[in-house]
């Protein structure tokens, strides 16, 4: 929309979470908002999130969106480095059927938000994001509208 190169950073803790984040890519896609999005785990490497996470404001990211499944806590490492908004999606994965996802994304310290949608909620993800970012951009608030 207003601004060039992505918006909305999406990080997935494993490739075999990318296939539930389809739905959230389609949807930004389908109102215009450009986004990135690649696998870094939290368990295998946590400096390569913790990175991401701490550059993402410079590189002009403005909203963060964060899936993982099997108790993975992502999103909340992510939140710990950034100022910027960060939306959590638990994923269904296990024997928990993606209970353990919702609560590591859900249950956040105080002065550590996480956002957090449904177990396998990217389209809510994308619709949040959408949200956040129509504050500042008229064109994406009025795309939003006449969605709606």
């Amino acid at each position: 929309m207003a601004n060039s190169g992505p918006q909305v950073g999406i990080l997935v803790g494993s490739d075999s979470d990318r296939e539930v984040m389809d739905k959230c890519t389609a949807r930004l896609e389908e109102l215009g908002v450009e986004y990135e999005i690649e696998t870094r785990s939290v368990h295998e490497s946590p400096e390569s999130v913790a990175e991401y996470a701490g550059t993402a404001k410079d590189r002009g990211l403005k909203v963060l969106i964060c899936a993982s499944g099997m108790a993975a806590h992502l999103a909340g490492a992510v939140a710990g480095r950034t100022t910027l908004p960060v939306i959590g999606v638990p994923i269904a994965a296990g024997a928990l059927g993606g209970f353990d996802s919702l609560l590591s994304t859900v249950q956040m310290p105080p002065g550590v938000p996480v956002a957090t949608v449904a177990v396998d909620g990217s389209t809510n993800a994308a619709v949040l994001a959408a949200r956040i970012l129509a504050l500042s951009d008229d064109e994406l608030s009025h795309t939003l509208e006449e969605r709606k």
